[in-house]
């Protein structure tokens, strides 16, 4: 099974509600929460919210080490393989849709060219993701709808693999068949003003119990230097104010702003693919919801 959607629609709490229902084991789908001591930005669920379930590739990654679609497709892979030969029932759950697919469809991992590579990566450095995003949606519309402008590290490979292959990148992304072992995929999500208003009370959350006191405790461990987790939401926010005025409010409002970005092009990506049984949010319906389509 596999629960997917947004960001801060609940899919961690159903995750372990689902999983002890049918005797299963988490398996994360969340890149960010491939990584060690990245707990309050990635809303992170703490062990004893866990009830004795398994959860898998979380606190996998040290910050300095940048998160891979291809190996975690193969871990990933590895961790569903584990726990369905030991008869119980891997969940998969996040909002990581990329992540998602490499789990359960065919995709393909195009080769790399380091003097492309480094080109590209010039010119992010020299012009900006903007304008990065520009030339993506001039060469490849689909990618760029599927990548965030602010993502400077995915735009550098999508036009690095574009430039080697002479194909666009999302001929790289397949068009989803049957899944990968049967899985049954669930989808959460809640109204725009909702969602953001969940995302909104999150992001405070976050920033109350201690977030910029993680990301500096996580820059004594070479946050800084980590190519994904220095970018993700809220710890690239908390440096920059780190390294400017201070202002965590400031920090928070833009991680709050966006986050709420983000979700709408999860959303989008999600509603995408027409394998999704989409749920009612609530744990005891989505639950009652989840039993009934595994009898079908």
């Amino acid at each position: 099974m596999a629960i997917v959607g947004p960001t801060a629609t609940g899919k961690s709490d159903l995750a372990v509600e689902v999983a002890t229902e049918l005797g299963g084991e988490v398996v994360n789908a969340d890149a960010m929460q491939l990584y060690r001591g990245m707990d309050i930005g990635t809303a992170k669920l703490p062990p004893g919210e866990r009830h004795g379930v398994p959860h898998h590739l979380l606190d996998v990654l040290d910050v300095t080490e940048a998160a891979s679609v291809a190996a975690y497709q193969r871990d990933a892979r590895a961790a569903v393989e584990d726990v369905l030969a030991r008869g119980r029932t891997p969940v998969l759950v996040g909002g990581s849709g990329l992540y998602v697919q490499a789990v359960l469809d065919d995709l393909r991992f195009p080769g790399t060219d380091p003097q492309v590579r480094a080109r590209w990566e010039a010119e992010l450095a020299e012009r900006g993701p903007d304008a990065l995003h520009r030339r993506l949606a001039e060469l490849d519309p689909s990618a760029a709808e599927a990548i965030l402008a602010s993502n400077g590290r995915r735009l550098v490979r999508a036009l690095e693999v574009i430039e080697i292959t002479g194909e666009p990148f999302s001929a790289n992304l397949p068009v989803p068949g049957p899944p990968r072992y049967g899985t049954v995929l669930v989808g959460l999500d809640r109204p725009v003003a909702e969602l953001d208003d969940r995302v909104d009370r999150r992001v405070t959350r976050m920033f109350d119990d201690g977030l910029a006191a993680e990301v500096r405790e996580l820059c004594e461990q070479g946050l800084r230097h980590g190519r994904t987790a220095s970018r993700a939401l809220g710890y690239q926010q908390v440096l920059a104010e780190l390294d400017g005025s201070g202002d965590m409010a400031a920090a928070a409002a833009e991680t709050a702003r966006l986050t709420r970005r983000f979700v709408r092009k999860q959303r989008s990506w999600f509603r995408r693919d027409d394998r999704i049984r989409w749920l009612a949010p609530e744990p005891a319906s989505a639950v009652s919801a989840v039993r009934a389509l595994l009898r079908t």
